[in-house]
């Protein structure tokens, strides 16, 4: 039997008010708490707070720098970006930066790759944004420059979109990052993943939407000449409310500026329920985003009363 995995979906900015420097030191008290038991802590790449959330002069945390910062201070999991916009970076410069991560991590960072949807935080920065399709399209370039850099000496690529000539990356990570593509966009982006991933993350959906995705991407993976059975599906449960009874995990969902397509709430007997019909569905790791952060409540139950109920 596949053991089943478990991440930890970190925030990027506070939703509290608490001052940056405070805000990192949250989230290495709950790492600290969950470096035993947790697989994965990932982090989105965002350079803006969503405006629904806080200000927009809230401080917000790079996603890469970050990330070389906490696996540094935690050895004992892996750290994976959920998931890198590939329009933020040249894709040369993304591969240079995820082989250096790999390298300082000891083998421990995963890409999380995407298209990118958040089109205030593009045109702020003065990046382009496309139409989806282009900024799928670019993605599949992406994904293609960054394996060609990680594997061949010198790498060189024609795009439509991007180019390397001649490129070096010194030294190639070893071993090489999976490289994780989010999304469900059933004609386009889930071609992408049955063509490039090593991992597939879907989040925010009932298990039978996450079935029919799953059913999509494995007639995209038949179309592309690949076994689905090859990539790694991961879910992404984005609003996690558990606590001790079902009364106060539902105060601590109505309190939370998260939304959901489908929260999880309950006790840990319940979540674990909520959660299992997707491990049926052959999903290996599961990324959680507990709700009462800063509070280091929720993970730490999940933790000591889910894990060991899906983990069997």
């Amino acid at each position: 039997m596949r053991k089943i995995k478990f991440g930890w979906h970190m925030p990027s900015f506070a939703v509290d008010h608490s001052s940056s420097e405070t805000f990192v030191r949250q989230i290495s008290n709950v790492l600290a708490r969950i470096q035993s038991t947790f697989d994965t802590a990932w982090m989105d790449d965002h350079v803006h707070p969503w405006a629904n959330f806080v200000s927009r002069d809230t401080g917000v945390l790079e996603c890469l720098t970050t990330i070389a910062h906490l696996a540094t201070a935690f050895p004992q999991i892996k750290f994976g970006s959920m998931v890198v916009s590939q329009s933020y970076r040249n894709p040369g410069l993304l591969a240079k930066m995820a082989a250096n991560l790999q390298l300082v991590s000891g083998g421990r960072f995963i890409l999380g790759l995407g298209a990118g949807w958040m089109e205030e935080e593009y045109l702020a920065y003065g990046y382009d944004f496309p139409k989806a399709s282009v900024r799928i399209a670019q993605l599949d370039e992406t994904i293609q420059i960054v394996r060609k850099l990680w594997t061949q000496t010198p790498a060189s690529f024609e795009g439509e979109y991007y180019q390397l000539r001649e490129a070096y990356c010194e030294p190639k990570p070893d071993p090489l990052p999976p490289i994780m593509v989010g999304g469900g966009g059933e004609q386009l982006t889930l071609r992408v993943v049955a063509k490039h991933a090593d991992w597939w993350n879907f989040h925010q959906n009932s298990p039978a939407t996450y079935a029919h995705k799953l059913n999509v991407l494995r007639a995209h993976c038949e179309a592309v000449g690949r076994d689905c059975n090859d990539i790694v599906k991961t879910y992404g449960a984005e609003v996690v409310a558990i606590a001790e009874t079902e009364a106060e995990a539902r105060r601590i969902a109505e309190a939370t500026p998260y939304h959901d397509n489908y929260p999880i709430i309950g006790t840990p007997d319940q979540v674990a329920e909520q959660l299992r019909p997707y491990i049926e569905l052959g999903v290996e790791h599961i990324i959680v985003r507990c709700v009462d952060f800063p509070s280091p409540a929720g993970i730490e139950l999940f933790s000591q009363a889910v894990i060991p109920q899906l983990s069997n």
